[in-house]
């Protein structure tokens, strides 16, 4: 997630039917919102703890990072592609330029569905130069790709057509997504019946928040929190500030999840979801230490299965 312009980097109703854990899922993440749910899968969080491994490599290997520009960015890129490839996805490669740099987006469809109504689910790929991002936001795309996979996976054919994407160059404000949408005619605009973003979805001392952008996506996540039983709150930190923005702007109807960056969770919220208060959600924020030790299991499995859900139940 980019910092606002004034900042500099561093400163920064149970459900009807259980469901059974599957073997890649922890204690405690686990059940759909409804019945009606059983169709979304369990993304198992072990394969996207694996993929924010490969994403920690690559930046171990290429300077500490995966910024835009730099050779750990398109390390990145290239190692989603491969999967999305090899999965069925017809992928593409939008370049675009920013500080003097060549930055790329990677869009992904999967084959089939009404093409005038597309879902989209995306997330910035990129880091900041100090560090390998591995919650931001490698969380939001290693959860966004495993959803993909999983939708590969069950050779799932929803009525509208899935679009995923990874944009560049969101930490020098946004320059990728903005880049995509910018270059789409107004038809094309107006064949994404919706946006979801997921920027920052496993950060190590969690909230639970959710976009108010739309009140139907809005719902759909409110609505699988409360299958689990957890309390969500409305998203204000990053407001404006990721790549839901741009497609915000262009009437695209938006919504997402967050788990905060460095505000400062309150006593309140520490009685609604366990953490320490007066600690930040994210102490590495923007810094070197957003490692792969920098992130909280159970949020990333929650908000990876809640990706999944929005995905299944916005395409149906």
């Amino acid at each position: 997630m980019k910092l606002p312009v004034s900042w500099s980097v561093p400163a920064a109703a149970a459900v009807a039917a259980a469901m059974l854990l599957t073997s890649g899922s922890i204690a405690g993440a686990a059940t759909k919102a409804d019945v009606e749910a059983a169709a979304a899968p369990d993304i198992p969080v072990a394969n996207v703890k694996a993929h924010l491994t490969q994403l920690q490599s690559i930046a171990t290997a290429n300077g500490g990072n995966r910024a835009h520009g730099r050779p750990g960015y398109k390390a990145s890129l290239d190692y989603v592609k491969a999967k999305l490839d090899a999965a069925g996805f017809t992928t593409s490669i939008q370049q675009f330029t920013s500080s003097g740099r060549t930055g790329y987006n990677l869009i992904a469809d999967w084959p089939g569905g009404d093409a005038n109504q597309i879902v989209m689910a995306g997330s910035h790929l990129d880091s900041v130069s100090s560090g390998a991002g591995i919650n931001d936001n490698g969380s939001g795309s290693a959860a966004v790709l495993e959803t993909a996979l999983a939708v590969s996976r069950a050779a799932y054919k929803p009525t509208k057509h899935l679009r995923f994407a990874w944009w560049g160059a969101e930490e020098l404000g946004l320059v990728g997504s903005r880049y995509y949408v910018n270059n789409l005619s107004s038809t094309d605009r107006s064949k994404i019946s919706g946006y979801l973003n997921f920027d920052m979805i496993g950060s190590p001392n969690p909230g639970y928040f959710v976009y108010d952008d739309d009140p139907a996506i809005e719902k759909t996540f409110k609505d699988y929190y409360a299958g689990l039983g957890v309390a969500t709150e409305i998203e204000t930190e990053g407001d404006g500030r990721s790549d839901h923005a741009p497609f915000k702007s262009a009437g695209v109807p938006v919504g997402g999840l967050f788990t905060g960056a460095s505000r400062t969770k309150t006593a309140a919220q520490v009685t609604k979801w366990g953490g320490t208060a007066g600690q930040s959600f994210d102490r590495c924020y923007h810094s070197s230490c957003d490692t792969t030790s920098n992130i909280n299991d159970t949020a990333l499995d929650r908000n990876s299965d809640a990706v999944a859900y929005a995905v299944w139940e916005l395409s149906e």
